[in-house]
């Protein structure tokens, strides 16, 4: 993917999801997660790696199956009834389809998206899509500046223990470092503008270290994306299990 404009990562994720999105059926969201991890070990992307990007999204992905399990509109035999919990056919079939499918989603997403270089994102916003200079280098400024605020937060935390202050675990504690966070990174925000706007960033036309372009490569990427996900689509209409969202039975 270090190969791949990360602008068309973006609209190849959108593209992908949308006709994902119009159904609640597990053979199109099967089909298209194996689809993809197929695709994955072709282009040699470890189950390792894959695991590594997602992982917060295998722990989510069963939790969204089980509210469906429990409080979904009961069909079909019911197997368990307590309070607002009913268990039936219908609840069973729509978590594992609802899990099954935040994966379908999920996983190929981020495997895609994570370890985007902001830099090579901002390019491709400003260049390609146009957006506003202003816009996208100062969100690029402020993803950039992440990983200092975490600093700063750990650095800030130590100092306030090292002084006997307070327990940051407190609330008390927890609402006064985060003050002293946001005094800290207003600080920082308001010198870095003043040194943007030194350097013009923002002001007339300007241009590029780098240019951002796309590539028949981007294309294929686009093309394959939404491909996969008409493919599925289409499995489960030809199958019958084609469930729009919000329908109460089968197409």
């Amino acid at each position: 993917m270090t190969g791949v404009n990360p602008l068309a990562l973006c609209v190849a994720a959108v593209l992908y999801s949308l006709p994902l999105l119009t159904s609640v059926d597990i053979v199109s969201a099967g089909a298209a997660l194996g689809i993809w991890l197929v695709l994955f070990t072709a282009l040699g992307i470890t189950p390792a790696t894959i695991v590594k990007r997602t992982w917060p999204l295998l722990l989510a992905a069963p939790l969204s199956g089980l509210s469906m399990l429990l409080y979904a509109e009961p069909g079909g035999t019911v197997h368990l009834t307590w309070w607002l919990v009913t268990v039936s056919d219908n609840s069973i079939e729509l978590a594992l389809a609802i899990t099954v499918r935040v994966l379908a989603i999920g996983v190929p997403t981020l495997v895609a998206l994570v370890g985007i270089d902001p830099t090579r994102l901002a390019d491709a916003l400003a260049q390609i899509a146009r957006l506003p200079a202003r816009f996208v280098l100062g969100a690029l400024a402020a993803v950039r500046l992440a990983g200092v605020l975490a600093a700063d937060h750990r650095s800030l935390a130590q100092a306030r223990r090292a002084r006997g202050l307070s327990d940051t675990r407190s609330p008390a504690g927890g609402l006064a470092l985060a003050f002293a966070l946001l005094v800290t990174a207003m600080r920082r925000g308001t010198m870095l503008a003043t040194a943007m706007e030194a350097r013009a960033f923002g002001s007339g036309e300007r241009t590029w270290a780098r240019e951002s372009r796309l590539t028949r490569r981007d294309a294929v990427v686009v093309a394959a994306a939404l491909g996969v996900a008409l493919a599925a689509v289409g499995l489960a209409l030809a199958t019958g299990t084609f469930r729009l969202v919000g329908s109460g039975g089968g197409a």
